[in-house]
């Protein structure tokens, strides 16, 4: 049953809107607006009917402090009147009563119009509750949407909108790309039920080692990724990284996973390494590669030409697993693509092999005149392309890269750098590319600019 609180100071009044609405209604009757207050503070109503003319405190004034009440705001108030005049009714409307009821009451027209508004306040709330109720379903769509589905971080999508919408601000910023080694030993030892136990667990590590305004995204499989704003001293960035290595490795072992299951971890700054999420996490790939190439279970910064920031902690290897790791940074036949590190050891050895056996070997540098991430990801590409078997190269820097193949005649160097730089000029959006090489030991034998 329906409850309503009659306020009026006249007990004619009140007693008249009893007989009329007490057989319907469950009616509560006060006499002033301290009384109506006290009651709606602790009990629930369903509509209010409020004389406007009461001493102490007139109708207007309760009704400013019945909407002050946590859960009546909403509560519908019919004002009460004998006073017929137009701007009353006006002012009634204008505060924001549902409707008013000219006293004395005609019985009738009572009825009819607190049925009414009970009416249209069930279908109110009624509404009320469906939006609610859909706005939380679409809530949820949008949130699964942006989630991983198993750990609960955000995924790659929901991660480069807002780490950009943060760097378009200049809040300073970095990306740290974690990747587990060695996953899939866990779901071929110990099935995939455990895999995702693991990959929750990291989850978790990543939650414990994070700031509030950090975004955690899962970005597939064991690559996770976070992105720190604000706070991105390098000495704080190297701390959170071994911390997460750290405890993943005691995670491990307390678990007793006889695996060499560990973690890297790859860290971009912005503004210097990028000022877009895609640079840095392209900056950030990167130097987990180089952790990936150099025993895993480290990590460093993009910036650093070479070594890693704790290299005395890098972890030990069989030689199955090196065998292996190496068979995977080479994807095909053609040019072997490397950072300038490794590349260097490569060179040295080369040369040394040039000087025992006399053969004959020739570098090429290549030049960007228009140095910009895109044109140097085309030089690799073609470089990569290309049918010079048993060849190396690597960036030396944002416009260079360093190119040497072992068993080649100066001719077919020298035409193999033309193509190359005819290729770029083709298909680059702007600038060229121009070559120079040299035959080990270091004797100059070309140097051309391609326009």
């Amino acid at each position: 049953m329906d409850t309503i609180l009659i306020v009026d100071d006249d007990k004619v009044s009140l007693s008249a809107a009893k007989g009329v609405l007490g057989v319907s209604y469950k009616t509560i009757l006060v006499k002033h607006g301290e009384q109506a207050l006290r009651y709606l503070e602790s009990n629930p109503c369903d509509l209010v009917l409020l004389d406007i003319n009461m001493p102490e405190m007139n109708g207007f004034e309760v009704y400013d402090r019945i909407r002050c009440i946590p859960g009546c705001r909403e509560l519908p108030v019919i004002f009460l009147t004998a006073d017929n005049d137009a701007a009353v009714e006006t002012q009634c409307f204008e505060t924001g009563a549902i409707d008013f009821i000219a006293k004395p009451f005609v019985p009738s027209v009572i009825r009819s119009r607190v049925a009414r508004v009970l009416e249209l306040e069930k279908l109110r709330i009624s509404l009320a509750d469906r939006l609610k109720q859909k706005t939380e379903e679409v809530s949820e769509i949008r949130l699964r949407a942006q989630t991983d589905a198993l750990t609960g971080l955000w995924n790659r999508k929901y991660t480069e909108q807002h780490a950009n919408q943060y760097l378009e601000q200049g809040v300073p910023g970095a990306v740290m790309m974690i990747d587990m080694d060695n996953f899939k030993s866990i779901n071929d030892i110990y099935g995939h039920q455990e895999g995702d136990r693991v990959l929750m667990m990291f989850a978790d590590t990543l939650r414990e080692n994070s700031e509030k305004e950090d975004i955690l995204c899962r970005i597939g499989g064991d690559e996770f990724l976070v992105f720190v704003s604000g706070n991105t001293e390098r000495q704080i960035l190297a701390q959170r990284a071994q911390a997460i290595i750290d405890q993943i490795a005691q995670k491990l072992k307390a678990a007793d996973y006889q695996t060499n299951t560990s973690v890297s971890v790859g860290i971009a700054e912005a503004p210097g390494d990028g000022t877009s999420f895609s640079k840095l996490y392209h900056c950030a790939d990167k130097a987990l590669y180089f952790v990936k190439q150099n025993g895993k279970k480290s990590f460093r910064f993009f910036r650093e030409q070479y070594g890693n920031t704790n290299s005395d902690r890098l972890g030990t290897a069989g030689l199955q697993e090196l065998h292996s790791q190496i068979l995977r940074s080479d994807s095909g036949a053609n040019t072997y693509m490397t950072d300038f590190g490794i590349f260097e050891h490569l060179y040295h050895m080369s040369a040394r092999d040039v000087t025992r056996s006399q053969r004959c070997i020739f570098s090429v540098l290549f030049t960007l005149d228009a140095p910009s991430e895109e044109n140097m990801e085309l030089l690799q590409q073609l470089i990569s392309e290309a049918e010079m078997h048993q060849a190396a190269a690597a960036p030396y820097s944002d416009g260079q890269l360093i190119f040497f193949v072992p068993d080649a005649t100066e001719a077919d160097t020298k035409a193999f750098a033309e193509t190359i730089c005819r290729a770029f000029g083709q298909k680059a959006a702007s600038g060229t590319a121009a070559f120079e090489m040299m035959q080990m030991p270091e004797r100059p034998v070309y140097k051309k600019e391609t326009k």
